[in-house]
């Protein structure tokens, strides 16, 4: 039965109820309230939830149905972004600017309102600086022009917010990302919501139970926290085929 749960800041911070218990309308919307801190975030995470919301609003706790997925092995790469991987014009990075990417996620958004908030943000830093929370920079010369961040529980990565200041930014970020992940031994990539943009990568759609079971077997597996931070490098050895190493870090040589 469908439910909105109030939670409070001193609220254990496992204190979620069931996923299958979030309204229909607006979808999957499961809780209001309490607080952003590590440990809630990452309770959140491991069942399925995850926090959106934007300032002058209670934090909102949400678990839509079906839930936006990509699968490592499976990212769509065009020939127009295969072109640019292969074309040297940009380079990728891990965690060399965490703030700059979560900071430019929230600006390219905030003409039209923004749920990257101040404390949202503050968050999410403290996360990365515990190890769980991480960035994907692209580069063009010195110049930060995408990224992605989110963070790595166990085998999933969740997804949080891309930009791109250059043609293919994000979608090169996104393909330094997925190799990654798909070095690593991760399940799956959480994009949250299906969009036409996630659609076109290759994205496909998980109902809600079954996304959740997938998460809470996956996330139970040791955090893989080390190992993150590369680069910059080149991007070619992103092409599929094109001999790819295990790991990103090996290209960022």
């Amino acid at each position: 039965m469908s439910r909105l749960t109030l939670l409070r800041p001193e609220d254990p911070p496992e204190t979620f109820p069931d996923p299958a218990q979030a309204l229909d309308s607006p979808n999957g919307l499961l809780a209001l309230g309490g607080d952003l801190s590590p440990e809630r975030l990452l309770a959140a995470y491991r069942r399925g939830i995850f926090p959106w919301y934007e300032d002058g609003q209670p934090i909102m706790w949400w678990s839509p149905d079906p839930r936006a997925v990509l699968l490592p092995g499976k990212l769509h790469v065009s020939r127009s972004l295969r072109r640019t991987l292969c074309s040297g014009r940009y380079t990728v990075s891990a965690n060399q600017n965490f703030a700059g990417v979560i900071n430019a996620c929230a600006g390219t958004r905030a003409l039209q309102g923004t749920w990257i908030t101040a404390e949202m943000r503050a968050a999410y830093l403290q996360l990365h600086e515990l190890g769980h929370a991480h960035s994907i920079e692209t580069w063009l010369g010195d110049q930060l022009v995408g990224g992605l961040y989110g963070l790595a529980i166990g085998r999933v990565f969740f997804g949080e917010s891309m930009f791109s200041t250059e043609s293919d930014a994000s979608k090169v970020a996104l393909a330094a990302l997925m190799h990654q992940l798909a070095g690593r031994g991760f399940g799956l990539l959480d994009c949250q919501i299906e969009t036409g943009h996630l659609n076109s990568l290759g994205s496909q759609l998980m109902d809600r139970a079954e996304f959740v079971s997938a998460v809470s077997s996956l996330t139970a597996s040791p955090l893989q926290e080390s190992g993150w931070r590369f680069g910059p490098g080149p991007t070619r050895s992103l092409v599929p085929g094109i001999n790819p190493p295990a790991r990103l870090q090996d290209i960022a040589t």
